[in-house]
């Protein structure tokens, strides 16, 4: 099941990526987890892009700015610095706490994303104006979800 997981993930990042190559901008990482889906950003991206990670804990995110606190609080308060600015956004939370935290996070991410950003997630978000993309071949339906934001 983890293997399963992670190769969605790797699959889901690499096709958002691809989606979000053309759009100027960084790419946010809500919750940093196990590093697992850091590590797949930024290999991923390989430096073209700027990565935020916002997250509870401290701790060393080579190449990347991290923002430590609650992200339901830290979010907020870089609203003006990100204004409409970013192309890529994953929500990496345990997928115990996903849903609720997602949900929350979901509309006060909405100011922050770029017209065309890709959102990942792994609990459907329903947030008028984000676009439900179909998952990538090889993904199983309902096991990640991509949204585009409008």
């Amino acid at each position: 099941m983890l293997i399963r997981r992670l190769m969605a993930q790797r699959a889901c990042i690499e096709r958002a990526a691809d989606i979000a190559a053309p759009l100027p901008g960084p790419a946010l990482l809500m919750g940093f987890g196990d590093g697992s889906a850091f590590e797949h950003l930024r290999e991923v991206l390989r430096r073209r892009r700027e990565i935020i990670v916002f997250d509870q804990l401290s701790g060393e995110t080579e190449g990347a700015e991290r923002v430590v606190g609650d992200p339901r609080e830290t979010l907020p308060l870089n609203w003006e610095r990100l204004k409409r600015s970013v192309a890529l956004a994953h929500f990496n939370f345990p997928v115990t706490d996903q849903p609720r935290l997602a949900s929350e996070l979901a509309p006060m991410l909405a100011p922050v994303m770029r017209p065309g950003a890709v959102i990942i997630t792994e609990k459907p978000l329903e947030l008028p104006g984000w676009e439900a993309l179909p998952p990538p071949d090889g993904v199983r339906e309902g096991r990640h979800y991509l949204y585009r934001a409008s």
